[in-house]
């Protein structure tokens, strides 16, 4: 790979539509050379803990990711080399022991809650989408999510969200719009801004 790979951020909270907006990207470039990093495979390893410990695990504090580890295989992946990418086992809490191997795309789409948070991230980031969407939206999706493909109750994921996800959000992810190239409102339903942002890929990706 001869050229510098284009790095995209796409950031916004928990429920927010980032993920939407990733694929919608990914979908619009199948078959040429792009890959998604997720922060959340960067989460910390905690094997060392006992499980009732990792079980209050804060998931959407700064200090709950390995921006160490996240932000050196952007970097090997900025220069062309592979990476063995963590995986997390969000059952048990903690890294699993398995990795996937993963090579330098000339698109790297980078998602995650706090990935605009940390300077050095943020400064490999060659447009950062930061994705905006009202909070009774997120918490309304969030319940879905975790109802349909985690099994918990609307009880449970209702306390976590008004005790942990809300504060955390306006505390720590919010503030990071202010370091967006570009606001998304409604995420993945935004067809003007998804039109925009991958008409702007397309753009690089033939000056290369």
């Amino acid at each position: 790979m001869g050229t510098k790979p284009v790095v995209i951020g796409v950031s916004g909270g928990s429920g927010s539509g980032k993920s939407s907006v990733s694929s919608r990207i990914l979908e619009t470039f199948e078959g040429l050379s792009v890959m998604l990093l997720q922060q959340d495979y960067y989460y910390k390893n905690q094997s060392d803990l006992p499980l009732e410990e990792r079980l209050k695990t804060n998931y959407d504090h700064p200090l709950a990711f390995d921006n160490d580890l996240f932000y050196n295989h952007l970097v090997t992946l900025i220069e062309g080399g592979s990476i063995e990418k963590p995986i997390y086992d969000f059952t048990n809490h903690t890294r699993s022991n398995e990795t996937k191997y993963e090579v330098s795309r000339d698109v790297i789409i980078v998602e995650g809650i706090l990935i605009l948070d940390d300077k050095r991230i943020r400064d490999l980031m060659d447009i950062k989408v930061y994705v905006d969407t009202d909070d009774d939206i997120r918490l309304a999706r969030r319940i879905l999510r975790d109802i349909n493909e985690r099994g918990r109750t609307v009880e449970s994921v209702i306390k976590q969200y008004v005790e942990v996800v809300k504060p955390m959000f306006h505390q720590f992810i919010e503030p990071t719009k202010r370091y967006a190239d570009i606001i998304v409102p409604e995420g993945g339903y935004n067809q003007v801004a998804i039109d925009l942002l991958t008409t702007k890929i397309g753009t690089i990706l033939n000056q290369k």
